[in-house]
C-alpha cells in the first residue's frame, strides 16, 4: 500500500509546497502586472530574481548546505520581497487606466482562466491523480500529489492557451467558441501566446525540480504533441485528427505514474491506451452536435467528412476497444475485484449509449454519451 495521505510531513515537503505556491503566485503577479502595464521594469526584475532564487533554494533544501548558500538564499529572497512590496506600492499610488476601472483585475483573471479551459484541465488532472493512486497502491505523499497536480495544471493550461492562440481564426467563426477572450477582443493573441509560454515553462520547472525529470519530460512531450501535432497540423488536415491527436490527452496518466515511480511500465502504457481509445467516442459525440460549426470553420471532423452514420459506427467500434482495454488492467496486477466489477458495469453503460446512438442516431443520445464519458473516466480510475 502507498503512504498515508496525511500524517507527518517533512520540512522538505512543506518547503516544496510553499515554493510551488510561490511560483504560482509569481505567475499571477506577472500576469496581472504585464496585462495592466504596471511597474514593468520591476516585474522583469522580480522574474529574474526568482529565476536565480529557485536553484539556490533547491541547493539550500538539499541536506546541509554551506553557510554561504544559506546566506545567499535568504539574501535573494529578501530582494524578491522588496521588489514585490515596491510593485504593490506603485500599483496603489499610481494605478494605470486599466487598473483603475472597476473590476479590471477580476475580469482579466477570469479571461486568462478561461483560455486555460478549466473543464479540460480538471479532467486531465483527474486522470493524473488516478494514475498516481494506482501506481502507489494507495495515496502517495500529500506534497507529491499537490506538486504533481500543480505542474499538471500549468501544463494543461499552457497547452489550452496555446490552442486558443493558434485557433483564434476559426474560434471567431464557430458559435461554440466565438465568445472566447481572443475572438471578443478582451485579450490579444500576443497576450495569450505569452501566457501559454509562461504556464508551459512553469510546468517544466515545477515538475523537474519538485517531482522528477521524467514527469517533467512527459508533460512537455504531451504539450508539444497537442500544440504542434494535433492543433497545428492534424486538426485542420485529416478526419483522423482526434484518433491520432488523442495521444496528447493520454500523457497525464503517464505523468502521474512517473511522479510516483520514477519510471514507466506496462500498466502505465495500458492507462495511456485507455485514454487514447476513450478520446474518439468522447469528442466525436460532441462533433455530431457541432458538425455545422466545424464545417463552417473548415475543420474536417469525421461527421463533416464521412457523415453521421459512419461516425456513430466508429464511436461504437472505439467504445468496444476501450472497454476491452480497461479489462486488461486486471491481469496486470495493479487493480482488484472492485475495479473489475466497476469496469464491467461502467463499460456496459458506455456501450449501451454507443449502441443506442448507433441505432437511433439522435442528438439527445449523442449529448448523453458525451456527458457520461466525462464521468466514466473518473469513476473507473478511482475504483482501482
Amino acid at each position: 500500500m502507498g503512504q498515508p495521505l496525511v500524517g507527518q510531513i517533512s520540512t522538505l515537503a512543506v518547503h516544496q509546497i510553499l515554493v510551488g505556491t510561490a511560483i504560482a503566485l509569481l505567475a499571477l503577479v506577472l500576469l496581472i502586472g504585464a496585462h495592466l502595464r504596471v511597474a514593468t521594469p520591476l516585474l522583469i526584475g522580480l522574474a529574474a530574481v526568482f529565476a536565480v532564487e529557485i536553484p539556490i533554494g533547491a541547493l539550500n533544501a538539499s541536506g546541509a548546505p554551506p553557510a554561504a548558500i544559506s546566506t545567499l538564499h535568504f539574501g535573494v529572497a529578501g530582494i524578491a520581497w522588496a521588489l514585490l512590496v515596491q510593485i504593490l506600492l506603485l500599483t496603489r499610488t499610481a494605478p494605470s487606466e486599466a487598473a483603475a476601472a472597476p473590476g479590471a483585475v477580476r475580469d482579466v483573471l477570469r479571461d486568462y482562466f478561461r483560455v486555460t479551459k478549466p473543464a479540460i484541465m480538471l479532467l486531465l488532472l483527474t486522470t493524473t491523480l488516478g494514475a498516481m493512486l494506482i501506481a502507489g497502491a494507495g495515496w502517495p505523499p500529500l506534497s507529491l500529489i499537490l506538486l504533481t497536480l500543480l505542474g499538471g495544471a500549468f501544463a494543461s493550461g499552457g497547452a489550452s492557451a496555446m490552442n486558443c492562440y493558434i485557433d483564434r481564426d476559426i474560434d471567431v467563426v464557430m458559435s461554440r467558441t466565438r465568445k472566447r477572450p481572443i475572438p471578443t477582443g478582451r485579450l490579444t493573441g500576443d497576450q495569450v501566446f505569452m501566457f501559454a509560454l509562461l504556464l508551459s515553462a512553469l510546468a517544466v520547472v515545477v515538475l523537474a525540480l519538485f517531482v522528477n525529470p521524467l514527469a517533467a519530460l512527459l508533460a512537455l512531450a504531451g504539450n508539444l504533441f497537442y500544440v504542434l501535432i494535433y492543433t497545428r497540423w492534424l486538426k485542420r488536415s485529416t478526419p483522423q485528427n482526434i484518433v491520432i491527436g488523442g495521444a496528447a490527452g493520454a500523457f497525464p496518466p503517464l505523468v502521474g505514474w512517473a511522479a510516483v515511480t520514477g519510471s514507466l511500465n506496462l500498466t502505465a502504457v495500458l492507462l495511456f491506451a485507455i485514454i487514447y481509445y476513450w478520446t474518439p467516442p468522447h469528442f466525436w459525440s460532441l462533433a455530431l452536435l457541432k458538425a455545422r460549426d466545424y464545417q463552417r470553420a473548415g475543420v474536417p471532423m469525421l461527421p463533416v467528412t464521412h457523415g453521421d452514420a459512419h461516425t456513430r459506427r466508429m464511436i461504437l467500434l472505439y467504445a468496444l476497444q476501450l472497454v476491452a482495454i480497461t479489462l486488461l488492467l486486471v491481469p496486470a496486477g495493479y487493480v482488484g475485484s472492485i475495479y473489475l466489477v466497476a469496469a464491467i458495469v461502467l463499460g456496459g453503460i458506455f456501450l449501451s449509449y454507443a449502441a443506442r446512438m448507433y441505432v437511433e442516431g439522435t442528438s439527445r443520445l449523442a449529448w448523453r454519451l458525451f456527458k457520461y464519458s466525462n464521468y466514466y473516466l473518473a469513476c473507473l480510475l478511482y475504483t482501482s
